[in-house]
Order: C-alpha cells, then structure tokens, then sequence
C-alpha cells in the first residue's frame, strides 16, 4: 500500500526545507508563484481551497521572505482591542500614538468586539495593508494566526495578554499579583479582616494574578480566606454596581472590597450610595489602573497604579524594533504596579 507523501521543498543552494522560496511553495502547492503572492498579500481573488492548501505548506516549511514580497510595508501601526468601551482603551492608544507619531507612522484602530481572540477577516485585512507591525491588547492570536503573520514577516506584540503567551509570544504586562497583593495588604495594614474582591473575567490572566496577589496577602497575615466574598465581573460599571450589591446586602458584609479595575469601583461607590453606606466611613474601596477619573470622583480613589500608557510605548517599540531586525533585550516585560493612596480607604469604624 502506498501513502501520499509531502513534497520536500528544497532551498536555493539545496540544503534543507527550511528556506523555501515563493517558488517552490508554489510548484508544492501545484499553482503559479502569482498565486502564492496574493495569499501571502491577503488578496481575495483566490479560491478557499487553493488559500488553505497554500497557507498550510507556507506554515509547515516556515516559509520566511528574503525580502517582503508586494508592496513595501505602509507606515501603519495596526492596534486591535478586545474591546474598546474603556477609558482604558484610550490610555493605551494615547501610549501608542506619542511614539507612533515621533516614528512618523499612523495607526489603524480595531475592535474585535468582545472576542479575545480577533476572526480571519481582520487577519485578512492587516495582511492587505502590510503594516509595520500589530499591537493586541488583552487579546491573542491562535497558531494559524500568528503563522500567518510570521510568514509575510509582520510583527507582533501583544498587551496585557488574555491568557499565558507562550515563551515565544512578545508581551508586554504588568505585575498585577503584586498589585493585588499591594492592594489586599494597604487594607490588612489599616486594620480590616473581611475584605470581598470583585474581580475582572475569570478567563483574564490578570484577573487571575490579582486575586491569587489579594489571597497571598492573606494568608502572609494570618486571614482565612472566605471565597463567597470573591465575585466576578468583567471590567464594567455594571458589575461593580450589581456584584457590590450582592456584597454590601450581606448580614456580615465586608468592610473593604478591591476591585479589578476603576471602573468596577466606581459602580461599587454606586452601590454603596444606594444602601446608605458612606465610603471611606463605612466601606473602604481599592481600584485597579489610576485612570484619570480615579482622582476626580468624591471621594477621590485608592487605586493600584497600572503604567497603562509606559506599557503601550513599550509594545511599540519592541514591536518596531521587530520589523528592523533588531534582538531586542527581552521579548517579554511586566512593568511594575504600585499603590495610590487618596481618600477611599481608612480604618474599619467596628
């Protein structure tokens, strides 16, 4: 019985597979170099079945261009959001356009509403306009994704990443356990013991890095930890307010409560309004970012600094530094969170 069996693709100087020019991809692929050329371009004009088989032996032979082939890259940045409904979001652009523009490069903003993962449409689209490079925030590609962009020699960099990177993905994060554990350790030092989280989505890694941050400060003072006084949200008002009810509307509610972002506090300060608690008085709160609002709102908010625009910048330029074939020092960096104290916290008052 005989099987089918891979072409071997062979360099320019007949070594190895590894190297395989436009032109041997394409005689493997049984279609014409052009062909090759508009899949690694993301034209449209090529059927489904020819772009699969092509794209397949372009991942397998890990085919890099000697040079890129069609157009030069444009000066665009492309920067795409899980989602973009944040104060946050625009901190983050602010971060990647101060260095965009001393670059002379304009950015191209997306939205992958919600998913943390964006569709092929927008791959489609970035391999269209060839940008320098791509910046994901709280987002990530899947294999065949990333695949895609190493194969027409775009880089990429992702922020805050949703879930674990892998060693080889460039990230660029905070150190949110040890925000958490800042966070949790401010209101163990002022005296409270029963102290509720309401966290951002579980699925987040740093959502996950907070809380385990929040239980290690814990259990360093001696507190048992008390997981109904733990509740999910997802970076919104909405579930500050409503988990804050939850919390506050308990008979032996907590007398502190950090949360996953600002945002989400300052749905708690919503909460607690509405059941007549006063904040610091009755209810000490701990945010997450030092956004801008974080100094504005009554009274102004004990927050977990995170250096939201620092690390933009740093995803930019290690990603430009990418695209010129520099080795940067590290691909990977969190950049250090601290405490923010105002008036939203102070000592139990029982």
């Amino acid at each position: 019985m005989s099987t089918a069996r891979e072409p071997r693709l062979r360099s320019e100087n007949g070594s190895s597979p590894t190297g395989a020019t436009l032109a041997e991809i394409a005689r493997a692929a049984g279609v014409s170099a052009p062909t090759v050329s508009k899949v690694l371009n993301g034209r449209s004009d090529v059927a489904p079945a020819t772009r699969l088989r092509v794209e397949e032996l372009l991942q397998q032979h890990e085919y890099q261009p000697r040079r890129r082939s069609g157009p030069a890259p444009a000066s665009l940045i492309d920067l795409v959001f899980h989602e973009l409904e944040s104060p946050w979001a625009m901190e983050v652009i602010r971060g990647v356009e101060a260095v965009a523009r001393d670059e002379n490069l304009s950015l191209v903003v997306s939205e992958s509403a919600g998913r943390l993962s964006p569709g092929q449409s927008w791959v489609d689209a970035v391999l269209a306009r060839r940008p320098v490079g791509v910046i994901l925030v709280l987002s990530d590609l899947d294999q065949a994704q990333r695949d895609q962009l190493t194969s027409r020699g775009i880089p990429f960099v992702v922020i805050d990443p949703a879930g674990d990177p892998g060693r080889d993905v460039p990230a660029i994060g905070a150190t949110n356990w040890q925000g958490g554990l800042s966070a949790a350790r401010h209101l163990l030092e002022l005296g409270h013991r029963r102290i509720g989280v309401i966290s951002g989505p579980a699925r987040m890694m740093c959502s996950r890095a907070r809380v385990d941050g929040y239980r290690a400060a814990l259990d360093t003072a001696g507190v048992p930890f008390d997981e109904s006084l733990v509740t999910e949200g997802d970076f919104h008002h909405e579930t500050g307010y409503t988990a804050g009810l939850e919390l506050l509307s308990r008979p032996d509610r907590p007398t502190a409560i950090c949360t996953g972002n600002d945002l989400q506090a300052l749905g708690l300060y919503e909460a607690a309004r509405e059941l007549g608690l006063s904040i610091p008085q009755d209810l000490s709160v701990v945010g997450f970012d030092d956004l801008p609002l974080a100094r504005w709102v009554g009274p102004p908010l004990t927050t977990v600094r995170q250096p939201i625009m620092e690390m933009a910048e740093s995803a930019v330029r290690l990603v430009l530094d990418l695209a010129r074939g520099a080795a940067p020092a590290t691909r990977q960096l969190d950049l250090a969170t601290r405490l923010i104290e105002r008036s939203s916290t102070a000592a139990p008052s029982v």
